[in-house]
């Protein structure tokens, strides 16, 4: 009698529902996956390693290119890192505006994953939608930074510039008629903070919108439900943060556990699962859209009614105004030092993890009193979840796969770092 065996299969790198260049070697009974070996490094760019060969400044911009869903985020922890072992104190006014672009990044990293979680399971209007949002969100991220993607904007000390008083336009077009042009600029009128206001009293009917389509349709609750379960105690046993942990039920959020900046003086709640399946992980990110929105608006009402510095006046850390440097010497060479050689950050230690939009991001650190990290080590929270992909899908079809690699939220940058 024929000998029967499982079947072997790759699924990706090429996959489009792989998120990025995973591989995974499937093993086979039938549909149903008996076991899933992910195997990673076909995108490895060697963050850790470059950042030990550059400035503490310069390392900045390639911390954008870890999670490319979540720039600021990235950035934030590792600007804390800094800052921790320096033990300067960042500008108030600085701060809230870190908090506030924080829960941008978080909405902008949601909309991209509840557009792909959608594709991927065959709700193609879902990608449209979160497309819109995030146009205004991206032109947030350029009106105070110029780059739409990896902004840089997190500096040592504070952030690079205060909040822009006018809000890009968009001029008229062979698409678009000067009539056309002037409803679509009818919300820039105002300053970057009236733009992101008027974002923050739309953005709640948009949620609706997306759980009208969603949350109760039947197609996308069979795909979802008792898919990907994880226990509490497991959860905590593979590493989970972010809504991969609290979907499972556990409520841990650093925010609120380990408060930074002034997340304490904010006024939010935190949503947690009760099954820790896939429906209950993507009930958890919808209403983290609603509570970023809440921490928005308070940032908002903060930074209106309090100007001040943006950065630090340590010229050791943070570069002169323009002007000074123009017209003093002494600021000129501080000027000239920081760009060229950069800052000596004392000997020791530092550890900061955030709470990113897909977990605990952490950042480790060690100088040896030069201008260059002596060692730099990135928890991502991405690849602890990728971890647990075996134990997630078993006893699973190939189809549900694809909505576990959804749930999971996975960007290959920060897994392969």
């Amino acid at each position: 009698m024929a000998e029967i065996r499982n079947y072997t299969m790759n699924f990706g790198p090429q996959h489009p529902a792989a998120h990025g260049v995973l591989r995974l070697v499937l093993e086979l009974d039938g549909e149903v996956i008996r076991r899933a070996d992910p195997h990673i490094g076909l995108l490895h760019r060697g963050t850790e390693k470059l950042a030990e060969n550059k400035t503490y400044i310069q390392s900045v911009p390639y911390m954008d290119r870890l999670d490319y869903v979540s720039m600021m985020a990235n950035e934030h922890a590792y600007v804390m890192a800094i800052e921790k072992m320096l033990n300067i104190e960042v500008p108030e006014r600085a701060q809230y505006i870190r908090v506030m672009f924080d829960e941008i990044t978080r909405i902008l990293n949601h909309l991209l994953w509840i557009g792909a979680h959608g594709l991927d399971v065959g709700a193609m209007t879902m990608f449209l939608y979160a497309f819109r949002e995030r146009e205004d969100l991206m032109d947030c991220y350029e009106a105070v930074s110029g780059a739409r993607l990896h902004a840089a904007y997190y500096r040592p000390g504070g952030v690079y510039r205060d909040l822009p008083e006018t809000m890009p336009q968009y001029g008229s077009s062979k698409i678009h008629s000067d009539k056309q042009t002037k409803i679509r600029n009818e919300n820039r009128q105002g300053s970057l903070l009236d733009f992101i206001e008027d974002f923050t009293n739309r953005f709640p009917t948009y949620v609706d919108e997306y759980e009208t389509l969603l949350t109760d349709n039947r197609i996308w609750k069979q795909r979802l439900v008792d898919v990907g379960i994880v226990s509490p105690e497991r959860a905590k046993a593979l590493g989970f943060t972010g809504p991969m942990l609290r979907g499972s039920g556990v409520e841990w959020d650093l925010r609120k556990k380990q408060p930074y900046e002034v997340y304490d003086r904010l006024d939010f709640d935190i949503p947690v699962g009760v099954n820790g399946d896939c429906y209950d992980r993507y009930l958890v990110r919808m209403e983290e859209f609603r509570q970023s929105n809440r921490i928005i608006k308070q940032c908002v009402d903060w930074l209106r009614q309090n100007p001040g510095p943006v950065i630090t006046d340590n010229h050791k850390v943070a570069p002169p105004s323009r002007v000074s440097m123009k017209q003093n010497m002494e600021e000129l060479i501080h000027h000239f030092k920081l760009f060229t050689e950069g800052m000596h950050v004392p000997p020791g230690e530092a550890y900061v993890g955030i709470e990113h939009p897909k977990g605990e991001f952490g950042i480790y650190m060690i100088s040896d009193g030069a201008n260059k990290p002596y060692r730099l080590k990135i928890r991502a929270p991405g690849f602890a979840h990728l971890a647990a992909m075996d134990e997630m899908t078993r006893g699973h079809m190939i189809a549900d796969l694809v909505a576990v690699i959804g749930t999971q939220d996975i960007v290959f940058g920060e897994i392969d770092r």
